[in-house]
């Protein structure tokens, strides 16, 4: 692959986002701004198409821009430690989300239940039951 070959639009495309991300991502400093070549467009590699799937993974995983930021300067091979620590936090956050949406499974489980065995009553079990909740 030669180094230079992407316009900004191609680069975008590559990694499936549109180009203002692109250029969020470079104002955030989480991708480089390559110079302009003669002719005033700026050129893409293969690296920056890389970097740019790199950040796309990690967001699909749950990490946040900072977090991506944080594992993107630990990206020279000698900070697996510090990597190997954010990915253990996001899954323990992880872990605490699915607990947190199984304990919401479970009472709107219940409060479906009690809606559909209720049918033609002048008050709605769930309504009620949120109303209650909120005091």
């Amino acid at each position: 692959m030669e180094n230079n070959e992407f316009t900004i639009g191609r680069l975008a495309a590559g990694a499936g986002v549109n180009v203002e991300t692109v250029r969020y991502y470079q104002r955030i400093k989480l991708m480089p701004v390559p110079k302009r070549a003669p002719g005033g467009i700026r050129r893409y590699g293969a690296p920056e198409l890389s970097r740019l799937q790199f950040i796309k993974t990690a967001q699909g995983l749950g990490f946040t821009l900072e977090e991506v930021t944080d594992l993107v300067k630990l990206d020279d091979g000698a900070h697996c430690k510090e990597a190997h620590d954010i990915a253990s936090q996001k899954l323990t956050d992880v872990r605490k989300r699915l607990r947190d949406l199984r304990k919401i499974e479970t009472v709107l489980a219940q409060l479906v239940r009690q809606c559909e065995a209720r049918r033609g009553a002048i008050r709605c079990p769930l309504i009620g039951a949120l109303q209650a909740r909120k005091k």
